[in-house]
């Protein structure tokens, strides 16, 4: 017995569309794109990111990492291989100078030098080698968070003014207009020198030196040369040690 063929319904074989949903789409597949994704409008991280233990990326973990050792019977003294994780809690520290909470994952140590540097600022605003290297990719973008409040700006101002000179890489978180304003006042004013007796800055720089004082100060180190030879030449035909005054 014949059947009739059954038609095809094309539109079952068009593909379905996606129904809605209320989840989020993640920002990052990987830790990587994460990091890129995160520090894409702050200064490069001198140090970069830590390739073998890449959870330290995302806290302030002060450079440690798991250990690696054996764990010994005390009978039959058989060896058995074990980790030890670094101990990394999850905690609101407070920000002073942001004025709010932050909460972040950080290593016991470094919290007890958050607590004895003064807190989570005084941490962040460190101004050694070894402290930019313990921030790590998290501390360096807190960091820069920090830099960019007006109230760090106005203490880093104070503190160049103190000193009399400028710390390399400080203008780099001033906006366009700061640093427009600070080179004319400058100008109108001019370079300011460290009273070494009162520790004040003074306006006014020294006069630029003119070709006979450059001159003269050749003449000078060209005699002094000349004398320091014929002091050790002197000394070397009489087997004394030398003394040469300045």
């Amino acid at each position: 017995m014949h059947y009739p063929r059954r038609p095809v319904l094309h539109s079952l074989c068009q593909p379905v569309p996606r129904t809605f949903s209320s989840t989020a789409q993640p920002l990052a597949r990987s830790s990587r794109s994460a990091l890129r994704h995160a520090h894409r409008n702050i200064p490069k991280y001198p140090h970069g990111p830590s390739l073998l233990y890449k959870q330290s990326n995302f806290g302030l973990y002060g450079n440690v990492r798991p250990q690696f050792g054996n764990m010994v019977s005390e009978r039959n003294e058989i060896k058995t291989r074990r980790k030890w994780e670094p101990n990394i809690h999850d905690k609101r520290l407070w920000s002073v100078a942001l004025g709010k909470y932050i909460q972040v994952r950080v290593q016991a140590r470094v919290l007890r030098t958050i607590d004895k540097v003064g807190g989570l600022d005084e941490y962040l605003l460190g101004e050694s080698p070894a402290r930019i290297k313990e921030l790590g990719m998290e501390g360096w973008k807190m960091r820069w968070r920090l830099l960019q409040d007006r109230g760090v700006k106005e203490r880093l101002r104070r503190r160049r003014v103190e000193l009399g000179l400028r710390p390399q890489g400080a203008e780099m978180f001033l906006s366009d207009a700061e640093l427009l304003g600070e080179a004319e006042s400058v100008g109108a004013k001019g370079a300011g020198v460290l009273d070494e007796r009162t520790g004040e800055v003074v306006e006014g720089g020294e006069e630029e030196m003119t070709d006979e004082d450059v001159e003269r100060m050749i003449e000078e180190a060209d005699r002094a040369e000349r004398r320091r030879r014929d002091v050790l030449m002197a000394s070397k035909d009489s087997g004394q040690r030398p003394s040469i005054q300045p």
